[in-house]
């Protein structure tokens, strides 16, 4: 047995490195070890079968990681080879992390973004998603305004676990609620991320909900924050307190008369019924737009707030005109974002702007270049000076 201080050390520097994570890596369990002075971490954690989270990953704290462990009797569905499915359910969590995070973390917690600028429905969400009340909202708005960003922000800032699903039109009912997997040669139970979410208390959040089909018809239950029953297994899952559902989408569900949203589909009444407020979110305003393009550029390290000031002007009129039926394209806050990045690549005002409207048509590129020109006094055929010295978190001067 290890020494009562050397495990309480352990624990208290593993717990630290995971900052309210229930899963740790191999990496930081070896970081919390060598604060310790051990050079390689304990057996008695990483050696411990109720602490696996999968191959390489654990969870910090036993009783997180039993609460996952499935004592079951039930096999697997007949096969040609008979198989003995395995008695944990291990992998869910490791498998819910590298997709719901790209495979970019070791927490189902948003980190934090620096450079985020909180604007609109902000406030409002993050109340209910504080207030742990039971409430499936509906975010609807065009392409690039930050929906999903938001939604992620807010639960980084409340340090909330977020199950991030992309709906496709083959999302279906075992990639929500899990389904049978082949590990190591045997048949093992992997719950789904609606599943996940509903036992840690988290955030689901649905992207791109108007993209599914009939097939994610399973989310019935969930949205209206009952147990759900996995036939495959005959197990009733009911939501932790804290769990809720967000969905964003580029429509109302009502599918995309115009053709922009390619894909998106008439939702079902009864499922759009069950999400009990919907929010519009519009494109930021311009002071708010030009504080996030200041941001962005001082990331990206060449801050030009005549720049900044000139690029909303310009997509402020292209989105009015749009608005309007004048014109059949529209500059995206993530677009502008992006001008801002090839303008600290190449320093060329014209450059950076003529890369981000390449794929619309010849004419629409002349168009909104020509409405740039006469906004901006400066010439944009010429490189400019960049400078990332200029304050960015004060109030824009509008």
């Amino acid at each position: 047995m290890p020494k009562i201080a050397n495990k309480t050390a352990f624990l208290t520097a593993i717990k630290n490195i995971a900052s309210g994570s229930n899963v740790v890596s191999r990496a930081q369990c070896v970081e919390a070890a060598n604060s310790v002075g051990l050079k390689y971490p304990p057996a008695w954690f990483v050696q411990n079968k109720s602490r696996s989270a999968g191959r390489g990953y654990f969870f910090v704290d036993v009783a997180a990681g039993q609460a996952f462990i499935r004592q079951t009797s039930i096999s697997a569905p007949s096969t040609a080879t008979p198989v003995t499915p395995m008695s944990t359910n291990t992998h869910s969590v490791s498998y819910a992390l590298a997709s719901s995070t790209n495979g970019e973390r070791t927490s189902l917690i948003p980190d934090v973004n620096p450079e985020y600028v909180a604007w609109g429905h902000y406030d409002d969400i993050l109340q209910i998603v504080k207030s742990n009340i039971f409430a499936p909202i509906f975010i609807t708005g065009l392409s690039g305004n930050g929906k999903t960003t938001m939604i992620e922000q807010i639960c980084a800032k409340l340090k909330r676990e977020c199950f991030r699903v992309n709906i496709t039109a083959d999302t279906d009912e075992d990639e929500l609620l899990g389904s049978w997997r082949l590990v190591n040669g045997n048949m093992e139970w992997q719950d789904g991320p609606v599943i996940l979410a509903m036992k840690r208390g988290a955030i689901l959040l649905l992207d791109e909900v108007d993209l599914g089909t009939e097939k994610i018809m399973c989310l019935q239950a969930p949205l209206e924050g009952k147990g759900v029953y996995l036939k495959k297994i005959r197990e009733i899952v009911t939501p932790a307190p804290g769990f809720n559902i967000v969905a964003t989408a580029n429509t109302k569900g009502k599918g995309s008369d115009d053709g922009r949203f390619i894909g998106t589909r008439i939702m079902n009444e009864a499922a759009l019924d069950r999400y009990d407020y919907t929010f519009e979110q519009e494109y930021a305003p311009r002071a708010t737009e030009k504080k996030i393009l200041l941001k962005a550029m001082k990331k990206f390290g060449a801050v030009d707030e005549n720049f900044a000031d000139c690029l909303v002007k310009w997509t402020e009129i292209i989105r009015k005109t749009f608005e309007d039926g004048g014109v059949s394209e529209i500059i995206s806050t993530r677009r502008a974002i992006n001008i801002c990045k090839a303008f600290a690549m190449f320093g060329s005002k014209k450059k950076a702007i003529s890369l981000a409207i390449t794929r619309f048509d010849k004419d629409t590129q002349t168009a909104f270049l020509s409405l740039y020109s006469k906004i901006d006094a400066e010439p944009i055929n010429t490189g400019v000076e960049v400078t990332n010295t200029q304050e960015v978190n004060a109030e824009p001067p509008f």
